[in-house]
């Protein structure tokens, strides 16, 4: 430890000899690290990529769907309506 202290002080010694001012932050030097890359969720062909309720949907006819974000579905060239009436369940088919 007394090796390392006094190495420090030697180098901050000859900084200041030098006329050479020493960094604001003791941080690291090194550059800034790249955003990382996310892939984007791809769909299959015969699906319509979309984005419902703030998450991706791969759409096509016939899936399943939720009513309540029908006018989301219309945006895609969709519609989602009841397949059966006595059945709550709802299924995609194009506007």
């Amino acid at each position: 430890m007394i090796r390392s202290a006094t190495k420090l002080t030697s180098v901050l010694a000859a900084v200041a000899a030098l006329g050479i001012s020493a960094p604001a932050s003791a941080a690291p030097t090194h550059a800034a690290a790249p955003p990382r890359a996310f892939a984007a969720k791809s769909c299959s062909s015969g699906y319509t990529r979309a984005v419902i309720n703030g998450s991706v949907k791969c759409l096509r006819t016939g899936e399943f769907c939720t009513h309540s974000a029908d006018r989301q579905y219309r945006h895609y060239g969709f519609r989602c309506v009841s397949y059966y009436r006595n059945v709550g369940r709802y299924r995609l088919t194009h506007a």
